[in-house]
């Protein structure tokens, strides 16, 4: 049986570059979400209908132009709340510390990726966890789905259940202004 933090990271999987084993990690998650928040799972089925029959590379099209070639749904955490001033270079430097002190491989994204920030998210302890859900990884969703509003796009789903599963397990608070 899929734990919470088995949870997360199969969902932070989903957030790296696509490659062969993709549609397999897809319903692995979906399984997963099926034990620990069947309403992400829902959400999580239409992201896998809408990807059923990409191939690789068309999967690699789409994450690039979804993510990589659109600022404004650009997958660093720290971008969507601080933008590039010093605060933003602070939540950096304090993610790369966290995922030290918890044991976590940086790759070749900064720290502040969605993907190195919901495997924080898995490991600290739950009163950590509430607080940064509710004033990093819960509002940095909000403005990335925004970017994607109106576009049809499966990646939205994709978020979406994301956006659902750490609101579903994390309390959201009050979104700090982060000016």
């Amino acid at each position: 049986m899929a734990t919470l933090r088995d949870t997360y990271d199969l969902a932070a999987r989903l957030l790296n570059y696509p490659d062969k084993g993709y549609h397999d990690r897809v319903e692995l998650w979906r399984i997963a979400l099926g034990k620990t928040c069947p309403e992400a799972g829902a959400v999580l089925d239409t992201f896998q209908r809408g990807i059923h029959g990409l191939v690789t590379e068309e999967l690699e099209e789409l994450y690039t132009r979804t993510f990589d070639l659109n600022p404004a749904c650009a997958l660093e955490v720290g971008w969507h709340l601080f933008g590039e001033n010093y605060s933003r270079g602070e939540f950096l430097v304090k993610m790369r510390g966290e995922m030290r002190r918890l044991g976590l491989r940086e790759s070749t994204e900064l720290p502040d990726h969605l993907a190195h920030v919901l495997a924080v998210l898995a490991r600290l302890d739950p009163d950590q966890a509430e607080k940064f859900a509710g004033r990093f990884v819960l509002p940095a969703l909000e403005k990335i789905l925004a970017g994607l509003a109106g576009k049809d796009n499966p990646f939205v789903n994709l978020l979406e259940a994301i956006r659902l599963m750490v609101a579903g397990h994390h309390a959201p608070l009050q979104e700090v202004n982060h000016d």
